[in-house]
């Protein structure tokens, strides 16, 4: 079991045609995780911003703002069965949700043909995420027919438009010259044939994380491509984007050491 994270369109697109690719692992089913929260946030009518309370208005009850944000769970899903796999929804419960909320996602759900289970696990434990094992064997069940997205010897340019139009749903790709130039450089030293890990915005499907919902009508910006060799990828990084995490002030990792018996201290 892997948790590949960032949604469909990065963790889960990666997670294939990536890992999956260099193992030789072929997944049997694959869970997309589904809030409240998150498909009312993709209705584009509240802006949340990090470190703040959440609108007031927001933890209201109101179903019709989960249907605003289902163009959202709608890509992420059709973007598990790009791949071949069959998905199953899990609609991660917080407890100051509404039932009919739960119920709009599951009608989500049911309008394009998949299985979904509400999960109460972060207040029940294993038993409240019962529901959502059971799906997910049957899931498994099924016959898979999982496939990568491209191939090997295509092309990388072909290789990103395929993600930016198939998965994230963008018109094509802008190509700053920096980039154009290092996939020349890329491909004329044999590395052609890597896989892709794009580096984009993880607040939207899209490269720019204003844009809620399924956006159309745009192009995704590359304007650098790296290469990591050792790792087996090329990553064009999209749009305002950093590649270095962020660290508090005094990160944890100072306090971290090796005391005179060998032993590690300072985890908690």
């Amino acid at each position: 079991m892997t948790e590949a994270g960032f949604g469909a369109d990065m963790g889960a697109e990666r997670f294939f045609n990536i890992k999956c690719r260099a193992s030789g692992l072929a997944p049997d089913a694959a869970v997309v995780v589904a809030t409240v929260r998150a498909l009312k946030v993709h209705s584009g009518r509240y802006r949340v911003v990090a470190g703040r309370s959440l609108p007031p208005e927001m933890l209201k009850e109101n179903p019709d703002d989960v249907w605003a944000g289902a163009p959202n769970l709608r890509k992420q899903v059709e973007n598990i069965k790009l791949h071949g796999v069959t998905p199953v929804v899990a609609i991660n419960a917080f407890p100051g949700d509404h039932a009919s909320e739960h119920s709009a996602v599951r009608a989500i759900a049911d309008e394009i043909g998949v299985r979904s289970a509400v999960c109460h696990n972060f207040v029940d434990g294993g038993p409240g995420a019962a529901e959502l094992a059971h799906m997910v064997a049957e899931a498994a069940e099924e016959p898979s027919t999982f496939r990568f997205l491209y191939p090997s010897d295509m092309p990388l340019r072909e290789k990103i438009e395929t993600i930016a139009t198939k998965v994230y749903g963008a018109d094509g790709v802008e190509y700053y010259p920096p980039a154009g130039e290092q996939i020349d450089s890329y491909e004329r030293n044999g590395f052609g044939k890597l896989s892709v890990c794009i580096a984009k915005s993880h607040l939207s499907i899209s490269s720019d994380p204003k844009l809620k919902g399924a956006p159309t009508g745009w192009k995704l910006p590359v304007r650098e491509v790296r290469a990591s060799v050792g790792a087996g990828f090329i990553y064009p990084i999209c749009g305002d984007m950093r590649t270095m995490p962020g660290l508090p002030s005094s990160p944890n990792a100072i306090r971290i050491d090796i005391d005179d018996k060998g032993e590690i201290v300072g985890l908690s």
